[in-house]
């Protein structure tokens, strides 16, 4: 199994430039490898094979940084062309595009080779970097193999590198159990409910920083450089870091969050039950709540809570968006189409049952689940 640990690196001077450097030059080779293949299909109606080796006679300046991450944009866009090309694959991807200077993300990923890269106490060793200073909040188990590291800077101007390390995966002698179950309804008001009716969380970050962020974004508006084609001013560079800065601490604080509570789920529950929806769909203007979707971050929440109950032995079980648990009374029964209003907030049964549509959403979430677990067995 793969599983991979962020750190947060700090760079000196030289060893910020070489990952500035190594940045331009993935991009770089990525954007003409793209060109000649489009050329070549254009000339013989072939895509042509080709490799970064290629171009460092022409272009000097790609010797000067890690052999392995322009391999690895090789290895990437062979993948997207792979991808573009699949028929099988349910969800369709564009033909590759030319990576943007500004718009696309700072990233290299290289291989260890033996021991180019290596984790210490308080830093990391990368090839051509050396020893990165970096905070090594977690190590990894005596037996596991580094297999590679992603260097990345976030838009906030902070690098990090991503560790990928193989392991053997331990046999699990858990065996869940099936009573302790939880079931888990989407609120865009609190993230889910769950089937106890309690709420997932009270928080709502970008809102919550949403005055700060808007005061930044105006004087950031009225510097010179904030029209377009026009050159930004180091006035508005420094403003733009400062925007970057409050959107990276309302992610982070997101992520811990949901890190938090998924977590905390896990290690209560055997069983999970969880309805899939398209929140994409759901955040958009008919339904009223976008930025209410958009900042939960349930999407992310599921993935976590997924990988983190396959680590534990115990179940995940997702029901189907069109189960209609919000319409249907999980005491007797009864369909109630009135209930496709969103705005109904309560549940109101002929059997005398009067409940919050979430907490009947996420009981009748649960015992679907449980139904779709027992069938499988």
């Amino acid at each position: 199994m793969n599983r991979a640990f962020k750190y947060r690196l700090y760079p000196t001077t030289e060893q910020r430039e070489l990952f500035m450097k190594t940045f331009g030059c993935c991009r770089k080779v990525y954007n003409l490898m793209l060109a000649e293949k489009i050329e070549s299909y254009k000339q013989t109606g072939k895509f042509a094979m080709v490799t970064p080796a290629k171009y460092k006679k022409e272009y000097p300046y790609l010797k000067e940084v890690d052999s392995l991450a322009l391999a690895n944009k090789q290895l990437d866009l062979q993948k997207a062309f792979k991808n573009h090309f699949d028929k099988s694959r349910k969800k369709k991807t564009g033909f590759p595009k030319f990576k943007s200077a500004k718009h696309s993300r700072k990233s290299y990923t290289t291989n260890n080779q033996g021991t180019t890269i290596r984790l210490f106490e308080n830093g990391i060793k990368l090839p051509k970097a050396g020893i990165v200073k970096a905070k090594i909040h977690r190590q990894p188990e005596p037996d596991w193999i580094i297999k590679s590291a992603t260097v990345s800077q976030d838009s906030d101007g902070k690098f990090y590198v991503s560790v990928l390390f193989e392991y053997q995966a331990p046999v699990c002698t858990y065996v869940p159990d099936t009573v302790n179950a939880i079931g888990l309804d989407y609120a865009s008001n609190g993230l889910y409910v769950d089937d106890n009716g309690n709420v997932g969380t009270e928080h709502k970050y970008y809102r919550e920083s949403h005055e700060k962020l808007a005061k930044a974004q105006r004087k950031l508006s009225r510097m010179v450089g904030s029209r377009k084609g026009e050159t930004k001013s180091k006035n508005y560079i420094k403003q733009l870091q400062k925007v970057n800065k409050i959107q990276r601490h309302i992610a982070n604080q997101r992520l811990d969050n949901l890190h938090k509570i998924s977590t905390e789920i896990a290690n209560q529950y055997d069983v999970v039950c969880v309805e899939t929806l398209n929140m994409r769909a759901m955040a958009n203007k008919g339904f009223g709540n976008g930025k209410a979707t958009m900042d939960n971050g349930n999407g992310m929440f599921l993935t976590m809570l997924e990988y983190k109950l396959s680590e534990r032995g115990k179940i995940f079980v997702k029901v189907n968006k069109w189960y209609p648990s919000s319409q249907l009374c999980h005491r007797c029964g009864t369909i109630h189409p009135e209930m496709k209003d969103i705005h109904n907030r309560t549940m109101r049964c002929s059997c005398g049952l009067v409940m919050n549509r979430d907490h009947n959403a996420a009981i009748n979430i649960k015992k679907e689940g449980l139904r779709l677990l027992m069938s499988a067995a």
